[in-house]
Protein backbone atom coordinates (compact mmCIF):
# COMPACT_ATOMS: atom_id res chain seq x y z
CA UNK A 1 0.00 0.00 0.00
CA UNK A 2 1.41 3.40 -0.87
CA UNK A 3 2.35 5.89 1.83
CA UNK A 4 -0.05 8.79 1.02
CA UNK A 5 -3.07 6.48 1.17
CA UNK A 6 -1.88 4.96 4.42
CA UNK A 7 -1.15 8.30 6.06
CA UNK A 8 -4.51 9.78 5.07
CA UNK A 9 -6.31 6.63 6.29
CA UNK A 10 -4.41 6.85 9.57
CA UNK A 11 -5.38 10.52 9.93
CA UNK A 12 -9.06 9.76 9.26
CA UNK A 13 -8.97 6.89 11.73
CA UNK A 14 -7.55 9.19 14.40
CA UNK A 15 -10.37 11.65 13.70
CA UNK A 16 -12.82 8.77 14.09
CA UNK A 17 -11.31 7.90 17.46
CA UNK A 18 -11.54 11.52 18.67
CA UNK A 19 -15.19 11.69 17.61
CA UNK A 20 -15.88 8.34 19.27
CA UNK A 21 -14.29 9.54 22.51
CA UNK A 22 -16.47 12.66 22.62
CA UNK A 23 -19.58 10.66 21.69
CA UNK A 24 -19.01 8.26 24.58
CA UNK A 25 -18.34 11.14 26.95
CA UNK A 26 -21.50 12.95 25.81
CA UNK A 27 -23.63 9.89 26.60
CA UNK A 28 -23.58 10.87 30.29
CA UNK A 29 -23.71 14.66 29.89
CA UNK A 30 -26.27 16.57 31.95
CA UNK A 31 -28.88 18.07 29.64
CA UNK A 32 -30.93 20.10 32.11
CA UNK A 33 -32.71 23.09 30.68
CA UNK A 34 -35.16 25.72 31.86
CA UNK A 35 -38.22 26.51 29.75
CA UNK A 36 -41.28 28.72 30.13
CA UNK A 37 -44.52 27.20 28.91
CA UNK A 38 -48.04 28.58 28.67
CA UNK A 39 -51.17 26.55 29.36
CA UNK A 40 -54.85 27.40 28.95
CA UNK A 41 -55.60 25.41 32.12
CA UNK A 42 -56.03 27.44 35.34
CA UNK A 43 -53.14 27.42 37.79
CA UNK A 44 -54.71 25.28 40.54
CA UNK A 45 -55.92 22.63 38.13
CA UNK A 46 -52.58 22.48 36.29
CA UNK A 47 -50.71 22.20 39.59
CA UNK A 48 -52.63 19.06 40.54
CA UNK A 49 -52.24 17.57 37.06
CA UNK A 50 -48.48 18.14 37.15
CA UNK A 51 -48.17 16.61 40.62
CA UNK A 52 -50.01 13.50 39.45
CA UNK A 53 -48.00 13.35 36.21
CA UNK A 54 -44.60 13.45 37.88
CA UNK A 55 -45.67 11.06 40.64
CA UNK A 56 -46.76 8.55 37.98
CA UNK A 57 -43.34 8.93 36.33
CA UNK A 58 -41.66 7.73 39.58
CA UNK A 59 -40.63 11.14 40.89
CA UNK A 60 -40.97 12.00 44.57
CA UNK A 61 -41.67 15.47 45.95
CA UNK A 62 -38.61 16.75 47.81
CA UNK A 63 -39.50 20.41 48.28
CA UNK A 64 -42.68 22.42 48.05
CA UNK A 65 -43.46 26.11 48.50
CA UNK A 66 -47.22 26.60 48.52
CA UNK A 67 -46.91 30.39 48.59
CA UNK A 68 -45.10 30.54 45.27
CA UNK A 69 -46.53 27.28 43.85
CA UNK A 70 -43.04 25.87 43.40
CA UNK A 71 -42.43 22.13 43.63
CA UNK A 72 -39.23 20.12 43.29
CA UNK A 73 -39.24 16.43 42.40
CA UNK A 74 -36.41 13.90 42.37
CA UNK A 75 -36.21 10.54 40.68
CA UNK A 76 -33.52 7.97 39.98
CA UNK A 77 -32.43 7.64 36.35
CA UNK A 78 -31.12 4.18 35.63
CA UNK A 79 -28.60 3.40 32.91
CA UNK A 80 -29.69 1.55 29.79
CA UNK A 81 -28.31 -1.92 29.08
CA UNK A 82 -28.81 -1.31 25.38
CA UNK A 83 -26.79 1.90 25.39
CA UNK A 84 -23.99 0.35 27.47
CA UNK A 85 -23.69 -2.54 25.01
CA UNK A 86 -24.04 -0.22 22.01
CA UNK A 87 -21.25 2.07 23.25
CA UNK A 88 -19.00 -0.94 23.89
CA UNK A 89 -19.65 -2.19 20.35
CA UNK A 90 -18.91 1.25 18.90
CA UNK A 91 -15.68 1.38 20.85
CA UNK A 92 -14.80 -2.13 19.66
CA UNK A 93 -15.37 -1.22 16.01
CA UNK A 94 -13.44 2.05 16.36
CA UNK A 95 -10.53 0.29 18.04
CA UNK A 96 -10.62 -2.42 15.37
CA UNK A 97 -10.24 0.26 12.67
CA UNK A 98 -7.32 1.78 14.56
CA UNK A 99 -5.71 -1.64 15.02
CA UNK A 100 -6.10 -2.38 11.32
CA UNK A 101 -4.36 0.84 10.29
CA UNK A 102 -1.63 0.47 12.93
CA UNK A 103 -0.95 -3.10 11.81
CA UNK A 104 -0.27 -1.83 8.28
CA UNK A 105 2.10 0.83 9.59
CA UNK A 106 3.88 -1.45 12.11
CA UNK A 107 3.27 -5.08 11.05
CA UNK A 108 5.66 -6.50 13.67
CA UNK A 109 3.55 -5.08 16.52
CA UNK A 110 0.21 -6.45 15.29
CA UNK A 111 -0.29 -8.87 18.25
CA UNK A 112 0.25 -5.99 20.66
CA UNK A 113 -2.26 -3.83 18.79
CA UNK A 114 -4.86 -6.61 18.87
CA UNK A 115 -4.69 -6.44 22.66
CA UNK A 116 -6.06 -2.87 22.39
CA UNK A 117 -9.42 -4.43 21.55
CA UNK A 118 -9.69 -5.47 25.20
CA UNK A 119 -10.22 -1.79 26.06
CA UNK A 120 -13.60 -1.62 24.32
CA UNK A 121 -15.72 -2.68 27.37
CA UNK A 122 -14.41 0.38 29.21
CA UNK A 123 -16.87 2.52 27.21
CA UNK A 124 -19.86 0.55 28.50
CA UNK A 125 -18.50 0.53 32.05
CA UNK A 126 -17.92 4.30 31.91
CA UNK A 127 -21.50 4.86 30.75
CA UNK A 128 -22.94 2.44 33.32
CA UNK A 129 -21.18 4.11 36.26
CA UNK A 130 -21.91 7.71 35.23
CA UNK A 131 -25.46 7.38 33.84
CA UNK A 132 -27.17 6.35 37.07
CA UNK A 133 -27.97 9.58 38.87
CA UNK A 134 -30.72 11.41 40.70
CA UNK A 135 -32.61 13.65 38.29
CA UNK A 136 -34.27 16.82 39.61
CA UNK A 137 -37.39 18.41 38.14
CA UNK A 138 -38.66 21.70 39.53
CA UNK A 139 -41.40 23.99 38.38
CA UNK A 140 -43.27 27.09 39.41
CA UNK A 141 -46.67 28.30 38.27
CA UNK A 142 -48.07 31.78 37.76
CA UNK A 143 -51.58 32.83 36.75
CA UNK A 144 -52.05 34.58 33.43
CA UNK A 145 -55.00 36.67 32.29
CA UNK A 146 -55.54 36.03 28.63
CA UNK A 147 -58.20 37.85 26.59
CA UNK A 148 -60.51 39.09 29.30
CA UNK A 149 -61.74 36.69 31.98
CA UNK A 150 -60.13 33.52 30.56
CA UNK A 151 -57.16 32.60 32.76
CA UNK A 152 -54.22 30.47 31.92
CA UNK A 153 -50.93 29.53 33.55
CA UNK A 154 -47.27 30.24 33.03
CA UNK A 155 -45.15 27.21 33.87
CA UNK A 156 -41.43 27.68 34.49
CA UNK A 157 -39.88 24.22 34.31
CA UNK A 158 -36.30 23.13 35.01
CA UNK A 159 -35.75 19.52 33.94
CA UNK A 160 -33.85 17.18 31.65
CA UNK A 161 -34.41 17.88 27.97
CA UNK A 162 -36.15 14.53 27.42
CA UNK A 163 -38.51 15.17 30.33
CA UNK A 164 -39.45 18.57 28.85
CA UNK A 165 -40.20 16.93 25.49
CA UNK A 166 -42.34 14.24 27.15
CA UNK A 167 -44.26 16.86 29.15
CA UNK A 168 -44.99 18.89 26.00
CA UNK A 169 -46.36 15.75 24.33
CA UNK A 170 -48.59 14.93 27.30
CA UNK A 171 -49.99 18.40 28.09
CA UNK A 172 -51.23 21.08 25.69
CA UNK A 173 -48.42 23.55 26.40
CA UNK A 174 -47.05 26.33 24.22
CA UNK A 175 -43.61 27.88 24.49
CA UNK A 176 -43.52 31.38 25.96
CA UNK A 177 -41.25 33.67 24.00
Amino acid sequence: MNTPVLSSTFFLTLLLMVGLFFFIRASVKDRTEQVKLISDVPKTSLLEQLKDYFTQRAYNITASDAGQDTITFEGLVRPSWFLAIFLSMLAASGLFCLILVLSFVYPALTPLFIALELLSPIAGIFYWKKAERVETVSFSLESLNQQGSHTGSLLTLTAHRDEVIQLKQTFPLKSAN
